[in-house]
């Protein structure tokens, strides 16, 4: 039976969709799991994201906080907001209440990645902040680490990411993610697949 591997994301303008059709290819890279991308719901109506200059929804499916339980593992994609995760996703995990009285993700792996307007806008802050979110709910939440090797430490060009996971810098929105950022989602999907289709393999 097949691993299912969710990549869950929001992404206003696009940065975060970017990150999560790498990390979906990267998952479906990893024999024996199936991968699936999905968004949010988005909160704000369609005037004020078009006064915010926001482009149109791509068409992945959009999720209900009861489909998270189907998944085997999950992972989260957000933009920051003042070092922490966007409204968008925050208001779908406050509507996850009956998951987590029934700890129906306990126990499941759980990664992160993320975009951020500057260098210093949340790269570590931003995970770090949504892990209370997994911790609530019992999962386990996977860190890439430094698994992605060399290019973490390459200092010639600035890059999005960190331990956390992969990341990109959007800067005034016109900067997207670039090949050594969209390898290191690439990279996590794929390290996270293998992870969770251990963990299913063991229980």
């Amino acid at each position: 039976m097949a691993v299912k591997v969710y990549v869950v994301y929001y992404s206003m303008y696009g940065h975060v969709a970017k990150l999560a059709e790498e990390i979906k290819k990267g998952a479906s890279s990893v024999e024996g799991v199936e991968a699936k991308i999905w968004q949010v719901p988005e909160i704000l109506p369609e005037e004020v994201l078009g006064k915010m200059g926001a482009p149109p929804k791509l068409d992945a499916p959009t999720i209900t906080p009861q489909e998270l339980a189907e998944a085997d593992g999950i992972l989260f994609g957000f933009p920051t907001r003042f070092g922490m995760m966007a409204a968008q996703m925050k208001a779908f995990f406050d509507a996850t209440g009956g998951l987590w009285r029934e700890q129906s993700l306990a126990g499941k792996p759980a990664g992160i990645f993320f975009s951020t307007g500057t260098q210093g806008g949340g790269q570590e802050t931003t995970p770090l902040t949504a892990i209370t979110q997994l911790t609530h709910h019992g999962m386990v939440f996977v860190p890439v680490g430094y698994t992605f090797g060399a290019k973490m430490f390459n200092m010639d060009e600035v890059q999005g990411g960190s331990p956390y996971g992969a990341g990109t810098f959007a800067a005034d929105g016109s900067r997207w993610p670039t090949e050594v950022e969209l390898e290191h989602a690439f990279h996590q999907g794929k390290y996270f697949a293998g992870i969770a289709k251990k963990l299913k393999g063991s229980a």
